[in-house]
């Protein structure tokens, strides 16, 4: 079953419910980046100030919560204004931190990392622990048969399912070590987009799909998952050494599942990534237009976590 569309009317009438309730006349609205299940614009108000509008459908309708966490426990992050739910759709009202002075460094990504993973992660949180972590493979493979179920990535694609077979096979010793420190809060959605780099310093931003985890995780996200750029464990391994130069936990450096940290952590964050993908591409978009484009994504990916898991 597929979530209905965003509802305009309905991003502004809770909208309109935050702005009343803050005893603000109504701004003028600049979308600056939307898409199928979330939207960021720019507010700005009668008086000349500004602030964010972010709205977004399920699964992603807690991050109000935890960016109130996350300012509680000292982490950067931009303040919640205002915030309203109903019928699946988050809106939120934040703080503006202008537009970012340049991209995050490395060493900056580190910094933050640390930061966060050393905070205690809100209770409500998912958790990937390592039976969860085994189990994503597995998970994956039923969403593509749902899809073959439903005739959808039924043609050329039996090696993504032997792959997925390999994995789901291998997955329980491969996963071993997933609670070895850092073991905690996950931001999940971590490259430089989502950290701001600004005139007061840096905010971490996007935590709409934030769980608590192996933070190594994280350190892979910041690689980015592209098509013109393979995974590079070397890259990896130095934004450890800085992580654990910026106060991460020494174990950092340990080995998992017989493998480097850094092969570990790019392995499975490919594997977490497609089991998302995948779900996303029968249950929360589901647009059978993009299966061609879907499918190569997916077979890239799917071969370079079992090249780095040695599976």
């Amino acid at each position: 079953m597929t979530d209905p569309p965003m509802d305009p009317a309905l991003v502004s009438g809770l909208l309109d419910e935050i702005t009343d309730a803050t005893g603000r006349r109504a701004p003028t609205r600049l979308p600056l980046r939307v898409w199928s299940m979330s939207g960021v614009e720019r507010l700005t108000y009668p008086d000349g100030t500004t602030a964010v509008l972010k709205y977004a459908r399920e699964p992603f309708t807690q991050e109000d919560r935890i960016l109130r966490a996350a300012a509680w426990a000292g982490v950067p992050v931009p303040r919640v204004l205002g915030s309203a739910q109903r019928g699946g759709l988050l809106v939120m009202v934040l703080e503006d931190l202008g537009d970012p002075q340049r991209e995050a460094t490395d060493s900056e990504a580190a910094t933050a990392a640390a930061l966060l993973h050393a905070t205690a992660p809100p209770p409500s949180l998912p958790t990937l622990d390592q039976d969860t972590l085994a189990a994503l493979p597995g998970r994956a493979l039923g969403h593509l048969r749902r899809l073959q179920a439903a005739g959808r990535w039924t043609e050329g694609t039996e090696d993504l399912t032997g792959i997925l077979y390999a994995l789901a096979h291998a997955s329980k010793k491969k996963a071993v070590g997933a609670l070895t420190a850092p073991f905690g809060w996950v931001h999940s959605e971590y490259h430089p987009s989502s950290l701001h780099i600004g005139p007061r310093g840096w905010h971490l931003l996007d935590f709409a799909h934030s769980f608590t985890g192996p933070g190594l995780l994280d350190l892979a996200s910041w690689q980015g998952l592209t098509l013109r750029q393979p995974p590079d464990p070397a890259r990896l391994r130095g934004l450890i050494n800085a992580y654990i130069a910026a106060g991460g936990p020494r174990d950092a450096l340990a080995r998992r599942g017989g493998l480097p940290p850094e092969a570990w952590a790019l392995g499975w964050h490919r594997v977490w990534a497609i089991e998302w993908f995948l779900e996303q591409a029968h249950r929360w978009i589901n647009d059978p237009a993009k299966d061609p484009g879907a499918v190569k994504v997916v077979r890239r990916h799917l071969i370079s976590a079992a090249d780095l898991l040695e599976v």
